[in-house]
């Protein structure tokens, strides 16, 4: 079955996993190979609650072990019918973009033309030194391979060349798709020219928030908007990426995830250089306005209404899992965030 392309004005909800390794119910964690199938399940779940978006993030590490999440996200497609799949994100800057192609237009054909795919210039950069690349290079490498990526879609023979590959002359790349270019999204973080760059090139905007108030993020959504305006682009969606959990109560799922998200912050701003979070600005993140959407299904489905209308969006990715948490409360995470979040952020959105 081909499933067309959604529609950018229609409110969509989503999860969006990094891979984390979880624990079994007696404490210890899963294996790489465990994780990975815990995975199928989690995205099989996620069709079965009805979510629209399952993504899953390419990451390198011995806590995040998903460096094929393709082949996961085809998995999964062969056990699902509905949702839409794909990456969240794929570092382009470390890839080549024509088999970031290929393999998108084969996922986009296992799942009957339900395949995504989100772009990152990669925050996390352990897969340039694997894959041999600069971070000297680091703008060259997204700018060059985001400008090819977006000649792919467009199914012809594609003259490119650049400093980061080998030219193409006038080849064309299969397989070809049968509904359309696969849609494709912009993971941006904090950089304008970033917002600019998307708008360009006629693709979707993802404001990936992981700390902070939401609606810090509201000029870029009005700078892509104007953005499209100036380069003659029809309307995209905006989609938000965050962090969160859902728990039966506010308090079991403060308990459940912030410990393990605390520790994983902590331990990526040894490694990066910025300022460990402190107790007072966790509890902003989960408050009102903040990041975190944690909580009851009623607190979060609140939350994700309240930043989609300040945002200006109408998709909502909700980062979920962290290593250190067991795998029977991420599942329940997505059965609650499916069943009951879902609906009542759509019910919000609509006003009725």
């Amino acid at each position: 079955m081909n499933h067309p392309a959604p529609d950018p004005t229609a409110v969509t909800i989503g999860l969006d996993t990094f891979g984390d390794v979880t624990d079994d119910t007696d404490g210890s964690p899963f294996s790489h190979a465990r994780t990975i199938r815990g995975l199928v399940e989690e995205g099989v779940l996620a069709d079965q609650t009805g979510l629209d978006h399952f993504g899953i993030g390419e990451h390198h590490t011995d806590a995040m072990p998903l460096s094929a999440a393709d082949v996961v996200l085809a998995a999964i497609a062969a056990r699902t019918g509905r949702v839409r799949l794909g990456s969240a994100v794929t570092v382009i800057s470390s890839d080549d973009p024509v088999r970031v192609f290929q393999r998108y237009a084969t996922l986009d054909a296992v799942s009957g033309g339900r395949a995504e795919v989100i772009l990152g210039r990669g925050s996390s950069t352990e897969s340039f030194p694997l894959f041999g690349y600069d971070l000297g290079d680091y703008e060259t490498l997204f700018e060059e391979k985001v400008e090819l990526f977006a000649e792919l879609l467009k199914e012809k023979p594609v003259t490119w060349s650049g400093t980061t590959r080998p030219p193409l002359d006038g080849l064309t790349v299969y397989p070809h798709t049968e509904t359309g270019p696969i849609p494709t999204w912009i993971g941006v973080g904090g950089s304008p020219q970033s917002v600019v760059r998307t708008a360009r090139h006629g693709f979707s905007l993802m404001l990936a928030i992981i700390g902070g108030e939401s609606a810090r993020f509201a000029p870029f959504s009005r700078l892509f908007e104007q953005a499209l305006e100036k380069f003659g682009q029809p309307a995209r969606p905006v989609g938000v990426h965050a962090p969160g959990h859902v728990a039966a109560t506010d308090e079991q799922a403060v308990a459940e995830f912030l410990p393990s998200f605390e520790a994983a912050i902590r331990r990526v701003s040894r490694e990066r250089g910025f300022h460990p979070p402190t107790r007072e600005s966790l509890a902003r993140d989960i408050g009102p306005g903040g990041a975190l959407h944690i909580g009851s299904p009623e607190t979060v489905a609140r939350k994700i209404t309240a930043t989609l209308t300040d945002l200006g969006a109408t998709r909502f990715d909700l980062k979920y899992g962290m290593q250190g948490m067991s795998h029977a409360s991420v599942m329940t995470n997505i059965e609650l965030y499916g069943t009951e979040v879902a609906p009542l952020v759509r019910e919000m959105m609509s006003g009725s």
